[in-house]
């Protein structure tokens, strides 16, 4: 646990003397406060900006926005590892600072409840002055010493947080306003950026006692109505089936440059809807607002009903370029089965993308090649310049092949395509010592039959699944599909108590210390982490920290696309596909900005209720 410092000239064993009287060499050397950061470059926003370019100032509040999940709730704790928070809880509580939408360096962030901050040039510390502004929605000040309570109290009850913030050695309250965060070391350009993003907490609130005299506990789940500071408020809810949040009238931060134009709606409601189908009927039946596609089929088919022919409901795809993704079929690395590289890639040889771009996808996937598909971060052709340079450091540890051969999935679609992979994966499997006996593929040491089972929560993964378990059937592997309700595929993840399943992973365009989580082998041993797999590399590990420790955006990019290769080279999983766009539908009720972000549509933060067009459309429900 961390400890909070003495005022900070005591702990310095300064003594109290006027600024004059201090040596002009050390004034010379603080870090200058700054009003924002970034990860490179400079920050698009001067200090003295009045609000983020995309932003509509005179939109007009009023109005409800209904949103759905197919996730169901349990607690309103944001911090805890188990459980399942609502969704909406970052309507109600904030950071410390906050991105824009509209910049590529993405990492670029502006105060929040952070009035500013500062670091040194070597990274090894970064403090955050609060806005004196801040107040919590029962008017008592936010503090530092609520910061650091947060922190401590995050990290200390979820592994995902401890892991990702396991660089801080020392979290300390400076002053009243001021807080202070101290690195393992020099050097790590992200650190003080990460630390914006800490979810701040009321102390107060969160160790008093509720209406009926209990103790309330940090540590344990709640579905009391929790006290936040953020521009809605939760209003009221049903458990496990519906939230509903209203704006704060007189929200302290309403003025701030990075909320003007922003939280437009009077209520925002999400409704749980566990059953993917039920989802989509109830957002025919004009039943909630908006909503994200993931589903080719449904976006082909399910959305050319009257009220869409009417212009009632519009069907729009925006241009996804602020991140890339890894889609995959997930292998559990821990299983002896997926343990040799010759095996995971018959398995991705008996994989036919093709046929299934064909049948049911309607043309709109690409298959994924990059774990940061779509983005400049990808590998490609053979690494050159700095990327060479970065590998030749762990040249003996990855596949050789990697320096002399650009990485590509097999290609299917035909029979003789879908013969030769087959055929290819059986060799494959008898090198790494399977064999087929009566149609089966056995260990040629133990007997063993090769059988997979693919867990799932939503009954649409057959239409996926099914062709591939034909596919494996005629290289001689049983693969059973199970599909369980979605609490349960939860725990089984969690637990890693899976062979084979699909799970993604989204990337920004800055990569930093999360990819220790997504692929470290420290990470690979912590059922909180998203190693899902299992990766555990010394050469994945040396290529992060060459990542997180990047100079500049040229040695990020070699260092990101380094690591890249090595990790497709292993063939950890069975890459999937990607849409480089978000598909969305929505009920004709709102607007937006003329122009919107670059990076993101802003749904529902920037966009406003329309009440011509909602009369058009008809009210909602």
């Amino acid at each position: 646990m961390f400890k909070l410092a003495k005022p900070f000239f005591i702990a310095l064993g300064l003594t109290v003397l006027s600024v004059t009287a201090l040596p002009v060499t050390a004034l010379a050397e603080e870090p200058e406060w700054r009003h924002a950061t970034a990860l490179t470059g400079t920050p698009k926003y001067p200090r003295d900006f009045k609000r983020f370019d995309y932003a509509n100032p005179d939109a007009p509040k009023g109005g409800l926005v209904r949103q759905a999940t197919s996730n169901s709730f349990d607690t309103f704790n944001p911090i805890l590892q188990k459980g399942s928070p609502t969704a909406g809880l970052n309507l109600i509580y904030e950071t410390l600072m906050t991105s824009s939408l509209d910049e590529l360096d993405i990492s670029a962030a502006y105060g929040q409840i952070a009035l500013e901050t500062r670091y040194p040039k070597d990274y090894s510390w970064v403090e955050f002055r609060l806005n004196p502004k801040a107040r919590w929605h029962d008017g008592q000040p936010i503090t530092a010493e609520d910061v650091i309570w947060s922190f401590e109290k995050a990290i200390e009850h979820n592994q995902g947080q401890r892991a990702y913030y396991h660089n801080v050695t020392k979290a300390e309250v400076l002053a009243t306003d001021v807080v202070r965060f101290t690195f393992d070391g020099p050097d790590n350009r992200e650190l003080p950026h990460i630390m914006g993003q800490v979810l701040v907490l009321p102390k107060h609130w969160w160790e008093g006692t509720n209406a009926k005299g209990e103790q309330r506990s940090i540590g344990k789940s709640t579905l009391e109505i929790p006290l936040g500071s953020g521009p809605y408020r939760m209003k009221e809810f049903v458990a496990g089936r519906s939230v509903t949040y209203e704006r704060v009238p007189d929200y302290w931060g309403k003025d701030l440059p990075v909320t003007i134009g922003h939280y437009n709606f009077d209520q925002i409601r999400y409704d749980v809807y566990l059953d993917q189908t039920v989802l989509v009927e109830a957002f025919k039946g004009d039943q909630y607002d908006f909503r994200t596609e993931n589903s080719a089929k449904n976006w082909a088919t399910q959305y050319k009903f009257k009220a869409a022919e009417e212009g009632k409901v519009i069907q729009e795809a925006f241009d996804d370029k602020a991140s890339g993704a890894m889609q995959a079929f997930v292998l559990n690395l821990r299983l002896d089965k997926f343990k040799d590289p010759r095996v995971r890639r018959a398995l991705n040889l008996a994989f036919d993308f093709e046929a299934l771009a064909e049948t049911i996808f309607f043309g709109q996937y690409q298959r994924t090649g990059s774990y940061f598909a779509g983005t400049e971060l990808a590998a490609s052709d053979v690494p050159t310049g700095l990327e060479l340079e970065i590998l030749e450091g762990v040249r003996g540890e990855v596949p050789e092949q990697l320096f002399s051969e650009p990485y590509t999935n097999p290609v299917g679609g035909s029979p003789r395509n879908v013969r030769n992979n087959l055929h290819e994966a059986v060799k494959l499997l008898k090198e790494a010592g399977w064999v087929l006996k009566s149609g089966k593929l056995v260990n040629a040491k133990t007997g063993e039959p090769f059988t997979i089972e693919f867990v799932d929560n939503s009954p649409s993964t057959e239409r996926i699944a099914l062709p591939y378990q034909s596919a494996l059937k005629r290289i001689g592997i049983e693969m059973t599909l199970r599909i369980v309700d979605t609490s349960q595929y939860i725990n089984r993840i969690r637990s890693r108590d899976f062979e084979m399943t699909t799970l993604g992973w989204g990337q920004s365009l800055s990569p930093g210390n999360e990819q220790r989580e997504y692929w470290g082998s420290v990470a690979a041993d912590s059922n909180s982490s998203r190693n899902y797999a299992g990766i555990k590399n010394p050469a994945i590990d040396k290529l992060i920290d060459r990542v997180i420790f990047a100079k500049d955006r040229a040695e990020l990019v070699a260092a990101t696309k380094a690591l890249d290769r090595v990790l497709l080279w292993n063939n950890y999983m069975v890459p999937q596909w990607y849409v480089a766009k978000t598909r969305t539908v929505r009920w004709n009720r709102f607007s937006h900005p003329e122009n919107l972000p670059e990076y993101n549509h802003g749904f529902p933060h920037i966009w406003w209720y329309d009440e011509e067009k909602a009369r058009k459309t008809g009210l909602a429900r």
